[in-house]
């Protein structure tokens, strides 16, 4: 086969593999959600709010044993751009993401965690940025927000550019301000990892994509008490067997890559 043909991609393994008839104006945005009833509400009014109206929204119920599926069946039943699934069983934020990702139609992929929100312009504002950039990945400035949304917080710049070297030892990317053009990657998945976006941005860049940063701000990251991304220890720990363990990278490198990934993250959280 030759991957110069239209119809072909360059697959994870660089092998040429089918590509897939995306949707070309389409925004598929992939949302996975666990325990997530208490803001899934806010979340996805965010989306019916952008400017840009030609989206689906793949919303991924992984067994919550809360009201998560009744949120999204509700929203679905007025709006057909609002889909449910339903995993048969709980596999965790990758699992969940990797299905949407296998049903979206869209040529264009955004990532939206179950508690975090866009600003109305979001998709319009990032997608004439992303096609001016001719970028394969993009993300934007963001600000925190307090658990009940009353406290906001100041806006967190983001890198300009960023390749895999760089990315190594950067905190630049929140994963609900990124958007992807798999007409650039052909189909990728999470890998079952505890920092699954993490090491996704780091395969698609290994592969020699750009990242490029939009300094708007346009997305609001909600803190919540106790959740994962705040134990800064066990974070730690799992960028550490990122390094290691998935991107197979040698202690010294590795140890570069922890100590700019770290200051870094101390300098973006040392106030709110």
């Amino acid at each position: 086969m030759d991957c110069a043909d239209t119809t072909l991609s360059i697959g994870p393994a660089g092998l040429c593999t089918l590509r897939q008839p995306y949707v070309d104006s389409l925004v598929s945005i992939i949302t996975p959600a666990y325990r997530a009833a208490p803001f899934l509400a806010e979340t996805i009014q965010s989306v019916q709010g952008q400017t840009y109206a030609d989206f689906e929204m793949l919303i991924v119920d992984d067994c919550s044993p809360d009201d998560t599926a009744q949120v999204v069946g509700r929203f679905a039943a007025a709006d057909p751009r609002i889909r449910l699934l339903r995993q048969p069983v709980n596999q965790g934020p990758a699992a969940a993401r990797n299905r949407a990702l296998a049903e979206a139609r869209g040529r264009w992929i955004a990532f939206l965690d179950s508690d975090d929100l866009w600003l109305p312009e979001k998709l319009d504002r990032q997608l004439a940025f992303h096609r001016a950039m001719d970028a394969t990945l993009s993300y934007t400035a963001y600000r925190r927000i307090s658990a009940d949304g009353l406290r906001v917080g100041r806006p967190i710049r983001v890198p300009d550019r960023l390749d895999y070297r760089r990315l190594l030892g950067n905190t630049g990317i929140a994963t609900s301000t990124v958007l992807i053009d798999r007409t650039k990657t052909g189909p990728f998945f999470m890998k079952r990892t505890y920092y699954d976006d993490f090491a996704c941005w780091l395969e698609l860049l290994r592969r020699g994509g750009t990242a490029v940063g939009l300094q708007e701000d346009l997305m609001r990251y909600r803190v919540v008490g106790g959740s994962v991304s705040r134990n800064k220890a066990r974070s730690a720990r799992q960028v550490w067997r990122t390094y290691r363990e998935v991107e197979g990278l040698g202690l010294l490198r590795s140890a570069w890559s922890f100590a700019n990934y770290a200051s870094r993250g101390l300098l973006k959280y040392w106030r709110f």
